[in-house]
């Protein structure tokens, strides 16, 4: 299944590719880096993408870190997966966080995490005096086992 998502370059993402599959069995395209900067061991950054979006209504686009980036240098998006809500407007930003031990450089470009297109379900609550019982009950962390 293809949807269409509606994209405007802002004046900073001129030049850049947009959003891509790598490969034809890619579940995420790659997003790349509007800026340059040295993101240091420990620091966050929100690195700017120059371009925003218009998701569908019933679609989320969630954010992904690159597998390369965690295992080579210890680089990856600290609330993964992030949520790109279909009414948010603004500038796409990716938050990138550095766990390695040496200045991590991210220039313009540079394919930085992945974009995830995703339906979602919403959900409504109805609240009950007791819940239907289980096999595990009320087993929290590590009742199932190791």
């Amino acid at each position: 299944m293809t949807i269409t998502i509606e994209i405007s370059r802002l004046p900073h993402g001129e030049g850049l590719p947009l959003p891509a599959y790598a490969t034809p069995g890619a579940a995420g395209m790659d997003v790349v880096a509007a800026e340059d900067l040295d993101l240091m061991p420990g620091q966050r950054h929100a690195v700017a993408t120059g371009f925003r979006l218009a998701i569908p209504d019933g679609y989320e686009i969630q954010v992904r870190p690159r597998s390369g980036l965690a295992l080579k240098h210890g680089v990856s998006c600290p609330n993964t997966p992030g949520t790109i809500d279909s009414d948010y407007r603004g500038e796409l930003k990716i938050i990138m966080i550095n766990h390695g031990s040496e200045p991590f450089p991210v220039r313009r470009g540079e394919r930085i995490a992945q974009l995830v297109p995703a339906a979602v379900t919403q959900a409504s609550w109805a609240e009950v005096a007791d819940l239907s019982d289980t096999a595990r009950g009320h087993g929290g962390f590590g009742s199932t086992g190791r």
